[in-house]
């Protein structure tokens, strides 16, 4: 089916009160280390870890992080492997490796680094908050010392470092002032601001943002922001466009928001966003590989209403909402059916639309299934089987109309 172009003034946007063109932002996936964290998913074989590092150097994704490989021998082997096998198979993304601020959790980065031949970046991470300082009992001048030594290590090293405000959200700005300049002036050249409980509202991330780029400015150094959040207040993505409408260079996030507690933001979600925003180029016809990829390595069971990868993402069963959709497919118009009931072009993301027949369909559920599936619909297998189909308390499954219309042929 030829795909026709959809009139503007058919959908009436109050989206474009924002820039048309959304800011374009580097991507980092932390599936395979924040992911994997999650204490209800399965950490992949390495085999399944090179095949997601591959898809997402596919989708044009910028950045992997590859893991941690400081917390023990899996981990290093891992990290190591996935390394390996970027640098043989000339993946244009690029690597990072999540550290303590601590030499122990850096040497394992930088060592890898020298057996792979592939520049890894080290993205170490230190508890800044005042009730992380409490529990901690972590002196300001303890922090900076900590920072000190790992830091100028990383950096003897050769490694491109990151500082990880772990908590940012809810540090104050008098420690994080004098953190980030002890960080810029040992020759840090990213910071990275965390969301590490979901706290954060969009307008403390912009307030965050500006303090932090004002400090940068002050530097007078070419330092890059990242944005890393949670989603436990369910702001997580409103939060990473928010964090990159308003000038962080790069955006974490994980398969399906996979993570601690109930996770990260969704980079599949923002994906989605982004494109729709104008601020990712790319094609994602082969998103749904990845995520069918990731689901099954993490032993992940997806949500039926999950967004747009879910089941019933673009299914539907309602008659008023199926007829308009069958309706626009009869003007053999594949656009005009996938946005006349879905804010989200399905066709975008390798996704069709569904109609199924259930208690709230109509007889134009019944007869474009059947059209679907190669049966003649005469009127009164139409008839008999919307009427089965509202005698029922939930949606029909193929068997089951199979197996009426079966019946009903042998009557």
């Amino acid at each position: 089916m030829r795909e026709i172009m959809i009139d503007k003034d058919l959908i009436y946007d109050w989206n474009q009160k924002y820039p048309q063109k959304f800011p374009s932002v580097e991507l980092c996936d932390e599936t395979l280390r924040d992911g994997i964290q999650s204490p209800s998913v399965r950490d992949p074989h390495i085999s399944d870890k090179r095949e997601l590092l591959e898809l997402m150097n596919n989708l044009h994704i910028t950045v992997a992080n590859i893991g941690l490989p400081g917390a023990g021998p899996r981990a290093y082997n891992d990290v190591l492997a996935l390394a390996n096998y970027a640098q043989k198979q000339r993946l244009n993304i690029e690597v990072i490796c999540a550290a303590r601020t601590l030499r122990a959790d850096i040497e394992p980065i930088a060592r890898i680094q020298e057996l792979s031949g592939r520049p890894i970046s080290a993205y170490c991470f230190l508890g800044t908050s005042p009730i992380r300082q409490m529990v901690e009992d972590w002196s300001i001048e303890r922090l900076k010392k900590t920072t000190d030594e790992a830091l100028s290590f990383a950096l003897k090293e050769n490694l491109d470092v990151a500082f990880v405000t772990e908590d940012t959200t809810r540090s104050s700005p008098e420690v994080l002032k004098e953190l980030f300049s002890h960080a810029l002036n040992l020759g840090v050249k990213r910071l990275v601001l965390c969301d590490t409980v979901g706290h954060a509202t969009p307008d403390g991330i912009a307030a965050l943002i500006a303090f932090t780029q004002e400090l940068i400015k002050q530097s007078g150094q070419r330092v890059f922001i990242d944005w890393h959040g949670h989603n436990d207040r369910g702001l997580a993505l409103s939060n990473a466009l928010w964090a990159a409408y308003h000038g962080c260079d790069r955006i974490h996030g994980t398969a399906f928001g996979i993570g601690e507690r109930v996770g990260n933001t969704s980079l599949d979600q923002l994906l989605v966003n982004l494109k729709l925003l104008g601020g990712f180029d790319h094609d994602l016809s082969n998103l749904s590989i990845y995520l069918e990829k990731a689901a099954q390595a993490c032993a992940l069971e997806l949500p039926a209403n999950y967004p747009v990868f879910g089941h019933d993402a673009f299914r539907t069963a309602t008659g008023v909402h199926a007829a308009a959709v069958i309706k626009a497919l009869a003007r053999n118009n594949k656009v005009l059916a996938n946005i006349i009931y879905s804010g989200v072009p399905a066709h975008w993301f390798g996704k069709n639309q569904i109609i199924d027949i259930g208690p709230m369909s109509g007889a134009s559920n019944v007869r474009y299934w059947l059209a679907k599936n190669n049966i003649d619909a005469s009127e009164s297998l139409v008839k008999a089987l919307l009427n089965f189909a509202k005698s029922q308390d939930q949606v029909l499954s193929c068997e089951q109309i199979r197996e009426f219309v079966k019946t009903h042929c042998q009557a």
